[in-house]
């Protein structure tokens, strides 16, 4: 029965993203926003989510109020997004999506961390968890493809307001670790980052979280440059989603033979290989077809990424480890990808854009690995 709560909270915050994400930067071009202010407005969320999820966590992890500050980022993400589809100016916009970033950010780094912690001896079993974030993403892609198609954008982020509630309401029946945390949230950060092992992980954190960037935010207009409906982008989505099934379900056995650090860096290499394949796509049929390789990607990423910070997290510091490691993913690797997506989207177009961040993913995990190689020889 515990394994209910985190399970549906998955679902229902995965649901909610998936009417949300996707269509953000179409948002921003039928309100006449350019290439520049796009741009910004894409890297400017996970810049601050750079700097807010590690400061809600360790605030969280010092005074033992996981569940507080989890509400709190839960009901301001639903009501801001609620408000969005009335913002027209570019100065509204970017205020609200602040707002947004600031609260909603440390969401997903509570959940996993109180998930890690209610699973207790069967931590190996995450992917069980997560895959309700698939089921409720790839269920909620396609409704939402088709609710935008008939009645227009706003219905997305209507959507997404109300699984967020529901998601508030869930997260109530969540239990997180009760061992008092580092004395300052800002502590908690330097602790992880003066670590060597701690340092190329977030490394390829940050490969993780461009590609993850460019895809989540660059996919729906790459496709629709291609002539795609918005019917057949909610599929794309549902395909990628449902791949992430057999990845999620499987994780333990995974995890076994792997270990989480191996699987991470078969996850990105893998993920390099999406985004060329991406880059030499000629329509919307072969931009289906790479979205089969989300689930041995993103997924075999997530999942990996998150096992290494439990396993590497200080007595206290599970919700900081976990906040480190998505403000990495989605706060300086997602912001670097949404600044510079944004501009190689319009100067480059998606099959230049795919192909410069699929060559950067691939570099990084070569310069890492001969990087540790050498410090582990000395």
């Amino acid at each position: 029965m515990r394994k209910i709560w985190p399970f549906s909270l998955s679902f229902l915050f995965f649901a909610g993203v998936a009417f949300v994400m996707p269509f953000m930067v179409l948002y921003y071009q039928g309100l006449g926003f350019n290439g520049a202010q796009i741009g910004v407005l894409v890297g400017l969320a996970p810049l601050i989510t750079l700097f807010s999820t590690p400061l809600w966590t360790g605030l969280a992890d010092a005074t033992r109020r996981h569940r507080l500050f989890m509400s709190l980022a839960l009901l301001a993400g639903a009501v801001v997004i609620s408000i969005l589809p009335f913002a027209r100016a570019y100065g509204a916009v970017v205020a609200l999506i602040v707002s947004y970033t600031v609260f909603f950010s440390p969401v997903s780094a509570f959940a996993d961390s109180a998930t890690m912690y209610m699973l207790a001896g069967q931590k190996e079993m995450y992917g069980r968890i997560r895959v309700g974030g698939t089921l409720g993403f790839g269920l909620a892609a396609t409704l939402a493809g088709f609710l935008v198609q008939g009645y227009g954008l706003k219905f997305a982020f209507w959507g997404g307001g109300l699984l967020f509630f529901l998601a508030f309401l869930v997260s109530q029946k969540l239990v997180h670790n009760p061992a008092m945390g580092a004395a300052t949230p800002k502590m908690g950060a330097l602790v992880l980052l003066k670590n060597r092992r701690w340092q190329f992980f977030l490394s390829l954190a940050l490969a993780g979280g461009l590609a993850s960037s460019v895809t989540n935010s660059y996919l729906f207009p790459y496709m629709k440059d291609l002539g795609a409906s918005e019917g057949l982008m909610g599929m794309a989505l549902t395909i990628g989603v449902l791949s992430e099934i057999p990845v999620f379900f499987y994780g333990n056995r995974l995890l076994k033979r792997f270990k989480s650090r191996q699987l991470l860096n078969v996850a990105l290499a893998i993920t390099g290989i999406r985004l060329l394949a991406l880059s030499f796509s000629t329509s919307p049929a072969l931009v289906l077809l790479t979205q089969l390789l989300n689930g041995a990607s993103f997924s075999a990423m997530w999942m990996s990424g998150v096992s290494y910070a439990d396993e590497n997290a200080p007595a206290g510091m599970s919700a900081s480890a976990q906040g480190l490691f998505g403000a990495t993913v989605y706060g300086f690797g997602a912001a670097i990808g949404g600044f510079a997506g944004g501009l190689l989207l319009e100067r480059l177009g998606g099959h230049g854009l795919y192909l410069v961040f699929g060559l950067i993913v691939l570099a990084t995990i070569l310069i890492v690995s001969l990087v540790e190689s050498r410090f582990q020889d000395d």
